[in-house]
């Protein structure tokens, strides 16, 4: 009953979609040029021979499954490979980074119209779905289609699974689409088989996949020759509530590690003059790398609210305590630290990565902390003991390490899933 009146709700909400596209294009969230994507119109052709079609929603889950497009085409020179996003901005890096015979669209609204012209169009010969962005139409259509589908890096939340416990018939109608569903960690394996999967298995995080953040080489020479051998800590992807508290731990460790500096990347860098008045009333000497202020030896934090630079951060300190964690807001995702040789601090609030945050913090490649007293001393700790750092830092090598043919994997069992397809298909031609 619930799809049912999901599918006659979408049939009939045509003008409220064009006015829902409208506002969002107005506001810079649509780009007006390819609008028409989400409605399932495009003027790009179909490319000849077996065609990969993979969604991700958004910036994190499409940069997971790049490792594996190189893969998937290096062994398939047949095959072309289409990505589909939901996001401006996922759209713009999928453009600069997917390689050739991979091409990105934006994903069309869930309405049965918009979804059928996309797949008439397209018509995939397999589909993957990163983590858990579901859209009913289109999985219900494309099953219909016999076109397989497979769900790749699965990730289902505690909140998630509790909202679909109240709706198990929809989830249950929905996973049984699926021809594997490939969970992130033996959590989310086991939570997708009580919501209803009837395949599922844990290959691996293709998260521990994805290559370092890259960094501008002269940029980081002339932060590295200002900073010289000042003590530095980074505060990364930082939310609401987060700033004030760590400006509190800079003031109290600036009189017992002289010279401090400690730079805070907020994850929306559209904040960085919010977070600058919020504390400018606590008599600190800041700097905002948006507005080009120089980082000179009095500039106590450095608010670095630009985009796409968090990887020269990370670069240029070996202390990294990652956001969105001492607020109740699911944390981020540690490996961008690990990967470029950063001791992680974390929060308590890691529930989006939490199989990985327990991991971490049961190998010794992390420090959890509950509030601003317990970060300060764990900051403090890793300033003045390099041994330690060090140690924590060679852990976190070794975590990563311990899932490098995660991506191998994966690949094997999407082409094994694709080979009996085409097989089937094949033989129903002739």
């Amino acid at each position: 009953m619930m799809l049912y009146l999901y599918r006659l709700t979408t049939i009939l909400s045509a003008p409220l979609i064009h006015f829902f596209l409208n506002q969002r294009k107005a506001r810079g969230k649509e780009d007006p040029a390819r609008v028409d994507e989400r409605f399932g119109k495009t003027d790009r052709p179909r490319p000849s021979g077996p065609l990969y079609w993979l969604h991700a929603a958004s910036v994190g889950e499409s940069l997971s499954l790049l490792p594996l497009i190189d893969v998937l085409l290096a062994d398939r020179p047949n095959c072309h490979l289409l990505m589909t996003t939901g996001t401006v901005t996922s759209a713009k890096l999928m453009q600069e980074r997917l390689p050739d015979r991979a091409f990105h669209q934006f994903i069309p609204v869930d309405r049965p119209s918009y979804v059928k012209r996309f797949l008439d169009h397209w018509r995939p010969d397999i589909s993957l779905w990163a983590e858990s962005d579901f859209w009913p139409n289109m999985i219900i259509e494309a099953q219909s289609r016999g076109i397989p589908m497979i769900l790749v890096n699965g990730r289902i939340s505690p909140n998630s699974f509790a909202g679909w416990q109240r709706a198990r018939k929809v989830i249950k109608t929905l996973l049984q689409g699926f021809t594997l569903c490939l969970g992130q960690s033996d959590e989310d394996v086991d939570r997708l088989n009580q919501l209803g999967s009837r395949n599922t298995n844990n290959l691996g995080n293709l998260k521990f996949a994805v290559p370092a953040l890259p960094a501008d080489d002269q940029e980081l020479a002339t932060l590295n020759s200002t900073i010289g051998d000042r003590p530095c800590w980074l505060a990364a992807s930082t939310h609401p509530g987060e700033e004030e508290i760590i400006a509190e731990v800079h003031k109290q460790l600036k009189a017992s590690h002289s010279g401090l500096l400690t730079v805070i990347v907020p994850r929306h860098p559209a904040r960085g003059e919010d977070i600058a008045k919020a504390l400018q009333r606590m008599d600190i000497n800041l700097a905002i790398r948006s507005k080009n202020n120089p980082l000179t030896t009095e500039t106590g934090i450095y608010i670095a609210d630009t985009m796409g630079e968090l990887g020269l951060f990370f670069r240029l300190t070996d202390i990294a305590f990652m956001g969105k964690s001492l607020v109740p807001l699911g944390g981020q995702n540690p490996l961008e630290a690990l990967r470029l040789e950063c001791a992680v601090i974390h929060g308590l609030h890691m529930a989006n990565f939490q199989w990985m945050s327990e991991q971490m913090h049961e190998s010794g490649c992390s420090i959890q902390v509950s509030n601003a007293a317990e970060l300060g001393n764990a900051v403090s700790d890793l300033l003045t003991d390099a041994s330690k750092r060090d140690q924590i830092i060679r852990q976190g090598s070794a975590f990563i390490d311990s899932q490098s043919q995660v991506t191998e994997r994966v690949a094997h069992e999407i082409e094994t899933i694709l080979d009996h397809h085409l097989t089937a298909s094949e033989n129903a031609a002739a």
